[in-house]
């Protein structure tokens, strides 16, 4: 066998190799952009939801230093975060 029909058919052979793994990378960084944009809005949503615990967690805490029913806060506060659920359901 010729040794240029030899280079040919490995520079051919590689470039295809070369084709497929760029296409198959591009694939694979396609999803890892979709999984790192469901990350973030995931870890939004979740600092949304603790700033919204401890607003209510403070609110608890100032009616409990002023004396104000305790326990009727405590549950005050329970009803605010089911309520919530429900209405994001």
């Amino acid at each position: 066998m010729d040794e240029f029909l030899k280079m040919d058919i490995f520079f051919f052979i590689t470039a295809v190799a070369v084709v497929a793994l760029a296409a198959l990378g591009a694939v694979v960084l396609w999803r890892l952009a979709r999984i790192l944009k469901n990350v973030d809005h995931i870890s939004e949503q979740a600092s949304l939801e603790t700033d919204e615990i401890r607003h209510n967690l403070a609110g608890v805490r100032a009616d409990i230093q002023r004396g104000r029913g305790r326990l009727r806060s405590v549950l005050g506060f329970f009803n605010k975060r089911s309520a919530r659920r429900g209405r994001e359901r």
